[in-house]
């Protein structure tokens, strides 16, 4: 018989966190395979566990995947747990739970502290639908991207975000979004646990020194444009695009690119112009 691969949670900075049946899981398990075995090796001191860890993470998953993927397969159970929070969210463990699912391995989750629900239930804003997006890309054409994709879901949406990158982000959110409200969730069930609400524009003005890692949770697009250009303006622009020698496709996401617009938006502007006074 295979063995039983365990996603298991672990505290996001409490350790009082820790529930008892992740405890007890981690004691019986033959191997808990981590992501910073020096960070986990802390957590199973404090709690009095002695199973042998293997790292895994990032780097590692190809190799060490394959290797725990075998393990599983002659008998063994192993937990895979992440720094913090739950494995496989934003985490390599996701790679590692195809390989059991693709080789019929049963995977069982051992439920527990999340940094994305918690600062979500806590944001005051809509809890009714949202979306994970997680860490954006760091190329600023990809995470362009991805905020135009997104900036007219009508759901929450969360994000995870660097303190170095976190003014920057907003900044960002501010041009493609709109003045949206926001809440800004930081060390989470640490002793300087800190929530920041408000605008975009009001909330950025408090992190003149940003430390710590951030759940920023934006609300849902509201149907309010961020600009009120006239179609005709939209139109011009556009024609320049083209006269470049660019084909309608191109032009339309350029256009929306220097608009702040999405290019679903900026299209049907078009549409409307060309309908109303020709092409």
């Amino acid at each position: 018989m295979t063995g039983i691969l365990y996603l298991c949670a672990t505290p996001i900075g409490n350790l009082d966190d820790m529930t008892f049946r992740a405890v007890k899981i981690l004691r019986e398990v033959d191997l808990i395979a981590a992501e910073d075995t020096r960070h986990t090796r802390k957590l199973l001191t404090h709690f009095d566990i002695h199973t042998p860890l293997i790292r895994y993470d990032e780097f590692s998953k190809v190799q060490q995947g394959e290797k725990i993927l075998q393990e599983l397969l002659a008998g063994k159970n192993i937990a895979c747990v992440s720094d913090a929070g739950l494995p496989a969210i934003s985490d390599p463990g996701a790679d590692l739970v195809k390989l059991a699912v693709n080789s019929n391995i049963k995977v069982c989750p051992i439920p527990g502290a999340n940094a994305a629900l918690s600062a979500l239930i806590c944001s005051g804003l809509s809890t009714e639908k949202f979306s994970f997006v997680g860490f954006l890309p760091k190329s600023k054409k990809n995470r362009d991207d991805i905020l135009q994709k997104i900036s007219e879901r009508e759901e929450t949406l969360i994000f995870y975000e660097a303190p170095h990158r976190i003014l920057k982000t907003l900044e960002e959110f501010e041009k493609i979004f709109g003045d949206r409200n926001i809440s800004i969730a930081r060390e989470l069930t640490k002793i300087h646990e800190e929530f920041l609400r408000g605008k975009i524009s009001e909330v950025k003005n408090f992190l003149t020194e940003p430390k710590g890692e951030f759940v920023i949770v934006v609300e849902g697009y509201s149907g309010e444009k961020i600009f009120e250009n006239p179609v005709e303006d939209f139109f011009e622009i556009y024609k320049k695009f083209l006269d470049t020698g660019i084909d309608k496709k191109t032009a339309i996401r350029e256009t929306a690119k220097k608009l702040n617009l999405s290019r679903r938006e900026i299209y049907n502007k078009i549409i409307e112009h060309e309908k109303n006074f020709g092409g």
